[in-house]
């Protein structure tokens, strides 16, 4: 049996051995994390057949790789501080297409829909006085917003459907021997909206001398897709380190398209999931709705009596935090 000293002595390394490993544990990703550029650069191939000829290829592959690295490095870092920032007002309205809205239309719009939503809930719930402006102020808020958000949404899919053709026109044309401008030019004029006009804004800003890479990376600014992002860092990489503007492009349309095929994978595997949130959130207001019609005075205590405020608020809240955790469980990310 071991004495009390060399037990404490024992007790004392396991301690120490503990501590140390979970500290390894915690900071050992941190310690042996490399960047996304540097693991990037690892997974690239040899540079060209000249890497093998006369001459220095060592020097010529360190060169390209380092180029690469530069221009990853700034594309990172662009969008590293675009990422935290809100779009504004303007930039919603303009990615929603709504081109021909400006503030004061929006501040009109606004003060219309609070209008009508204190009309109705005056006129068709009865509500008191106080109420009606809370739901006027409320539907004024959020209402034009909505209406904003369900059209850049709905224009995002379509750019999103549309996009890989129009990077196949791409392809096809530089594999023809067309510059690059000539074949956003074809796509300017003969895509389907939203491309069209996005691919034009294109044009205009190479028209007025805007670097090729400096005017697609605005349409990632505009079009805020993970598409848009992978079409920007092509060109940017294209523009400055060179090589196979056409391989490289045909790599991406196959990758849009399989990531398409994997939203309609998606879409088809939610549908029952959401089917039947969409049920369970809608039967307590449709119970509610029939009680109310059947048995009017058996509902009526919740919304006369401060109890069944009280009750109703709850079960409001209730209700969202349901809806909500059931929308995180149907809504796939990829």
């Amino acid at each position: 049996m071991a004495s009390p000293e060399s037990s404490a002595v024992l007790v004392g390394i396991l301690a120490a051995a503990s501590v140390v490993g979970v500290l390894l544990g915690i900071f050992y990703p941190f310690l042996s994390r490399k960047s996304g550029t540097m693991d990037r650069l690892a997974r690239l191939p040899p540079v060209g057949p000249s890497a093998r000829s006369v001459g220095a290829p060592e020097e010529e592959g360190s060169r390209t790789k380092k180029s690469i690295e530069a221009a990853l490095k700034e594309l990172e870092d662009k969008q590293k501080a675009r990422k935290g920032v809100k779009p504004t007002l303007p930039v919603l309205l303009r990615q929603a297409g709504l081109t021909r809205w400006t503030l004061t239309t929006y501040v009109f719009v606004s003060i219309g829909a609070g209008v009508v939503t204190a009309l109705l809930s005056l006129a068709i719930l009865g509500l008191p006085l106080l109420v009606t402006l809370g739901f006027g102020l409320a539907g004024g808020v959020f209402a034009p917003r909505a209406y904003v958000n369900f059209r850049r949404d709905r224009r995002m899919r379509k750019f999103a459907d549309e996009f890989p053709n129009a990077v196949d026109v791409i392809v096809r044309g530089v594999k023809s021997g067309l510059p690059l401008v000539d074949c956003l030019r074809i796509i300017s004029l003969e895509a389907q909206e939203p491309v069209r006009s996005e691919f034009r804004a294109i044009i205009e800003d190479q028209t007025l001398g805007v670097p090729i890479d400096q005017s697609v990376l605005r349409l990632w600014e505009r079009v805020p897709l993970t598409e848009t992002n992978f079409f920007a860092i092509v060109i940017a990489l294209q523009s400055r380190t060179g090589g196979s503007l056409s391989e490289a492009l045909g790599n991406l349309s196959k990758v849009l398209r399989e990531r398409k095929k994997m939203k309609a994978k998606i879409r088809a595997v939610s549908a029952e999931a959401k089917a039947s949130a969409g049920i369970i959130g809608a039967l307590p207001v449709v119970v509610a709705s029939l009680i109310g019609l059947t048995s009017p005075g058996y509902i009526a205590l919740l919304f006369t009596t401060s109890t069944g405020h009280i009750v109703l608020g709850v079960c409001a809240f209730w209700m969202f935090i349901g809806v909500m955790i059931m929308r995180k469980m149907i809504n796939f990310d990829f």
